[in-house]
């Protein structure tokens, strides 16, 4: 049992940069693999980037590659993604997720612990 929350959302224009934190309470962080995930209006939920239980191996999207970084410090039981370049197209709420078990990293049903969200936007 973990609860994760997020923070650090918030509106930048386009070529902007923002930082996403995700802090975990009721867990130890090295115990789970973590993900991001966002969410836009009338749209699925999108599998964003993934960091393994040691931070060393890491995943991201393929329309967030080379703009995005995701990073964990498993002793302070945080997890950061640092997103630049950002275009409106990012606009979503982004979702700290953590897993026990790893099957398909990329699919929601792999996680199950999830914060409540934190909203990006990005103007033209």
């Amino acid at each position: 049992q973990v609860q994760l929350v997020e923070s650090g959302g918030g509106l930048v224009q386009a070529g902007g940069s923002l930082q996403l934190s995700c802090s975990a309470s009721g867990g130890t962080f090295r115990d789970y693999f973590m993900g991001w995930f966002r969410q836009a209006p009338g749209k699925e939920r999108e599998f964003v980037a993934a960091s393994f239980w040691s931070g060393t191996t890491t995943y991201y999207a393929d329309s967030v590659k080379g703009r995005f970084t995701i990073i964990r410090y498993n002793r302070e039981n945080t997890m950061y993604l640092i997103m630049n370049s950002l275009k409106p197209g990012d606009t979503a709420v982004y979702y700290c997720a953590a897993g026990e078990t790893m099957t398909d990293f990329t699919n929601p049903t792999a996680y199950d612990y999830w914060g409540q969200g934190t909203q990006v936007t990005v103007s033209s």
